[in-house]
């Protein structure tokens, strides 16, 4: 339960979309969630995107409370460098995609190298000694910069959207359908929101285990302030705290 509830900050890596354009995310922003599992908080996860002007770079972090720590630590860090691209009208391409993760005793060390001039990427998996290269089709994101992409595009209520993705050495097809407006109420304010269903297909990090429901702002900048998904005893929510964007 308390992996689900700490993997649930990085959801957003599976929001995927294809449409047009409406604002270019530029600016360097961090934001701050708090994780709770039927109320009472069990991690902390932050999103980071810098643009120092030449590469971008998304850096996804979760860690658990000192209570849940106490027999299950987790201790996870995801990055992704970007370039500019011009397959995503103008906005990015991924170089390189790079997850180290800690949950109990379970341990990851996974980079994926991209070379948009060829099509194709090579994974790497530090700690099982194993690098392969695959072919790849045009416009391949990676899961983490997905998400960002999506945000610099138009959600239209009942329009699905998809997106190509290289995730678990596997190329995906992601629908993510756009559900409904809802205005709700956080700690940190009120906000007019979008909210939207990945309809995650991967295996291993991102499979499928039960409906997830993202709530991004109802503006150009789509930013996420709640994310919800259901556990075997109540539900898990990541709910925005802090943010400098």
């Amino acid at each position: 339960m308390f992996r689900k509830l700490i993997l649930l900050c990085v959801l957003f890596q599976a929001l995927l979309a294809s449409n047009a354009p409406a604002e270019s995310l530029r600016a360097s922003e961090r934001l701050v969630y708090d994780l709770t599992w039927t109320g009472v908080k069990a991690g902390t996860a932050t999103l980071e995107f810098v643009n120092d002007g030449g590469k971008m770079k998304i850096i996804s972090t979760a860690r658990s409370a000192d209570w849940v720590s106490v027999f299950y630590t987790v201790e996870d860090r995801v990055e992704s460098t970007l370039t500019n691209s011009s397959e995503h009208e103008g906005w990015a391409q991924p170089a390189s995609y790079r997850m180290k993760i800690r949950e109990g005793k379970h341990r990851r060390n996974k980079e994926v190298v991209f070379d948009p001039l060829k099509n194709r990427a090579v994974y790497i998996d530090y700690l099982n000694n194993e690098r392969k290269e695959f072919q790849l089709p045009p416009a391949a994101l990676d899961p983490i910069s997905s998400f960002y992409y999506v945000r610099t595009l138009k959600l239209t209520v009942g329009e699905p959207l998809y997106v190509t993705v290289f995730d678990s050495k596997k190329v995906w097809n992601v629908e993510v359908q756009v559900l409904r407006r809802e205005r709700i109420s956080l700690p940190s304010g009120a906000f007019n929101t979008i909210v939207i269903k990945p309809m995650m297909k991967s295996e291993g990090f991102f499979s499928r285990k039960g409906d997830i429901f993202i709530w991004l702002t109802d503006d150009s900048k789509h930013i996420p302030v709640k994310m919800q998904t259901k556990a075997p005893v109540g539900s898990i929510t990541a709910t925005l705290v802090q943010g400098a964007y």
